[in-house]
């Protein structure tokens, strides 16, 4: 009868509750911390909004930049007030007034909110920071003639065509002072494209409005550089950035040097010196630094507090996501889920039926899936083998049983005489039954580990002298010659009697598949921490597809042959077995028409010093 698993130990249920606490802990720890984070952060921010400040420095940073004084600074000033709703003024240094959004007479903020300085201040290549450096809006003497535009335009219309040509796809971009560049997508490289021919050098060549500010910067630069050992052999030459993201300004990237430097430090040393000729190079055509203050006058500026539609917001956010964590959590639980119940519908089945489940998934669920059709597979494969095992028994038992039977009631009838023959025959029959007996007690204490070894130290050579003298009238009857080889000698801690049972199911059975004047030979050797004992005999062989059954139970290599001709087939796997016993491994090689040699590898040991 199938158990009912109550609701609350199911494990998708305690895998959404689990999640749904999880989510909500999370997501209420979250939100409590945002709320309370986002509200301490605007009650210290003294009502400055960090974005319109950014704005709002940046765009008095550009018009630093492009003019040489404020005086036309007033409007921009009162344009920007109007649009982010904040008081701006500008001071020089010495706080005299340049502009104020305010009326006249309204005091200053206690503190400048910044210094406009497009010298010393870079808000334009990354917004929302105030980099030391100079603002790339910066055009100064760099700025081209209108003549020299057109003449770059054509040759950036130039390069753009080629690189089409060769399969790029450039776009064309202009720099603060109206310089082109041609720049290709993701960064690639034209020479990977063929397209080196399209680089004539004649686009990225100065214009003579650019040389003469380099001469210019080149004279302002010497002195210092030649003080930090630094000595030009011409004057700087310049790459181009697009990106207006280099540490100059204006879109440019002054090039190396023409004297190498020796260290890090004077490398450092000389672009100082290059920024600040620059800086001195362009002061002349920016607006003096000036002081910005961002404010209400001389009150704290307007604190903000969360209102409670913003907490409403936060609380619905916060709902929602864990509306969302739950419904993905049930999705993925029910994914999980679905292969254990696959699992233990299959595991509720018949056990005849060796019922398989699908592997859906390759994680820890797939990988139970594997090892439950595994298991299946091995209790099906064992399931035949035992049927397999006991029809094999039966058959063995059958034929000398039979033969038993029917002698014994032609005795009974008075038809045969119990002669000195038919006793011999009973007798044998007997026999073949006990061995058989014997062999499944000796595979039964195998499999259940009860098989009892009683070891010694054991020569070698004495075992295959004691095996062959064992069987030598058997092998001079079926016409083979049985030899035994050893060299140095070595050593077993073994059961002798469970070794020549082991060797001699070994040469019986080599006996039986070698032709008259064939032979038959025991070997033993030393390899390293093992002994190796070999029978090798010259008969049939075997095939390649039957090497791995040889040690099976009641396995014979030809299905035809009876147990007379062909043994019980248990020899071969009472020989693994008590090999195994013995810590050791058994193997068989063969190639047919070649004969066969079957392998015994088993722990040497040193002989004691009496025996040696």
């Amino acid at each position: 009868m199938k158990r009912r698993i109550p609701l609350r130990k199911r494990l998708l249920v305690r895998l959404l509750s689990v999640s749904a606490l999880i989510a909500v802990c999370s997501v209420a720890a979250t939100a409590w911390l945002a709320v309370t984070t986002t509200t301490s952060a605007l009650k210290e921010e003294q009502g400055q909004d960090l974005a319109a400040d950014n704005r709002i420095l940046a765009e008095l940073s550009g018009y630093a930049a492009t003019h040489s004084d404020w005086s036309g600074v007033r409007h921009t000033v009162r344009e920007l007030a109007a649009r982010t709703g904040r008081r701006i003024a500008l001071t020089t240094a010495d706080r005299a007034f340049v502009t104020d959004s305010a009326s006249r007479g309204t005091p200053l903020p206690p503190r400048p909110a910044a210094t406009v300085d497009p010298l010393r201040t870079d808000t334009y290549t990354e917004s929302g920071a105030q980099l030391s450096g100079i603002d790339p809006r910066v055009e100064g003497p760099y700025r081209l003639t209108a003549k020299e535009r057109a003449g770059l335009d054509a040759l950036a219309v130039k390069r753009r065509r080629c690189y089409e040509r060769h399969g790029l796809r450039p776009t064309v971009v202009r720099i603060t002072n109206g310089r082109p560049v041609v720049t290709t997508p993701d960064d690639a490289d034209p020479a990977d494209y063929g397209a080196t021919v399209c680089e004539d050098g004649e686009l990225n060549a100065p214009t003579p409005t650019e040389r003469r500010a380099l001469d210019a910067l080149s004279e302002l630069a010497r002195p210092c550089l030649e003080q930090a050992g630094v000595h030009l052999g011409g004057r700087l030459f310049l790459t181009f950035d697009p990106t207006g993201k280099d540490p100059f300004g204006g879109g440019y990237l002054l090039g190396k040097y023409a004297a190498k430097v020796a260290t890090r430090e004077v490398e450092r040393t000389a672009q100082d010196c290059v920024q600040t000729a620059r800086r001195t190079q362009l002061e002349p055509y920016v607006a003096p630094a000036a002081e910005l203050f961002l404010g209400i006058g001389d009150q704290n500026p307007a604190r903000f507090d969360m209102s409670t539609a913003n907490k409403g917001k936060v609380v619905g956010v916060a709902g929602l996501v864990l509306a969302v964590t739950v419904a993905v959590t049930a999705v993925v639980a029910v994914r999980l889920v679905r292969p254990l119940r696959a699992l233990t519908v299959a595991a509720q089945q018949p056990p005849e039926l060796h019922v398989r489940v699908p592997v859906t998934t390759r994680d820890e669920t797939g990988i139970l899936a594997e090892a439950f059709n595994g298991l299946a597979e091995r209790r099906e494969r064992l399931e035949a083998q035992r049927k397999a095992m006991v029809s094999d028994i039966a058959h063995e038992l059958r034929s000398p049983l039979t033969n038993i039977r029917g002698w014994l009631e032609v005795v009974r009838d008075g038809v045969v005489d119990p002669d000195p023959a038919l006793l011999d025959s009973l007798h044998e029959e007997a026999l073949v039954l006990q061995r058989i007996i014997d062999d499944l007690q000796d595979l039964a204490a195998a499999d259940a580990g009860t098989l009892r070894l009683h070891r010694e130290p054991l020569r070698a050579g004495d075992l295959l002298d004691q095996v062959a003298a064992a069987h030598h009238v058997a092998a001079d009857a079926a016409g083979v010659a049985l030899r035994t080889e050893t060299g140095e000698a070595v050593w077993l801690d073994a059961d002798p009697v469970r070794m020549r049972q082991a060797l001699g199911n070994l040469v019986s059975n080599a006996l039986r598949h070698t032709p008259a004047d064939g032979t038959v030979t025991l070997a033993a050797r030393r390899d390293g921490d093992d002994v190796v004992l070999t029978v090798a005999d010259t008969g049939s062989g075997l095939a390649a597809e039957d090497l791995p059954h040889v040690f099976e139970r009641f396995w014979r290599a030809e299905k035809s042959r009876s147990r007379r001709t062909g043994g019980s087939g248990l020899g071969l796997p009472i020989v693994r077995h008590l090999v195994a016993a013995h810590g050791g491994t058994a193997a068989a090689a063969s190639e047919p028409g070649a004969g066969a040699v079957f392998t015994l590898r088993l722990p040497a040991m040193a002989p004691s010093a009496d025996e040696a």
